[in-house]
């Protein structure tokens, strides 16, 4: 069975791991390597959208970046126990019209056995901000 180390449970060193390793895939803007980290039956709940499944997750990533220009992610450990982490984050994007936004927010993960994220609820906030007032580079 395929394994998606660190598995759980969770220390703070392979909590703090997990996060970065989320942080890089995300800024990398690939829906197919993001959504590798997550069951095939994964279950999200983001803003106000329901997620289910990997193929869902692919569209829902590849439909994201396309409006959100510029994506930068900086997330941090939060909490952690067994298989659960909590993180609280922040990104920097711009709409097709150049409006930039800082976009905050809180996750909440659960992991399975081999380490893949079968649920992720996330609470957002968006604030426009100004190109020069930019702090996640």
């Amino acid at each position: 069975m395929e394994q998606k180390l660190p598995l759980p449970p969770f220390n703070f060193e392979t909590a703090t791991q997990k996060v970065k390793m989320a942080e890089d895939a995300w800024n990398t803007k690939d829906p197919e390597k993001v959504s590798l980290a997550y069951t095939i039956d994964t279950e999200w709940r983001n803003r106000d959208q329901f997620i289910n499944g990997r193929e869902e997750v692919k569209a829902f990533l590849k439909k994201k970046w396309e409006k959100e220009l510029e994506y930068k992610l900086k997330k941090e450990l939060w909490a952690f126990t067994n298989n659960r982490i909590a993180v609280r984050f922040e990104y920097e994007w711009r709409d097709t019209n150049g409006q930039w936004y800082r976009s905050y927010g809180n996750e909440n993960w659960e992991f399975d056995e081999n380490g893949f994220m079968k649920k992720r609820f996330a609470s957002i906030n968006d604030l426009k901000i100004n190109e020069e007032d930019r702090r996640v580079l």
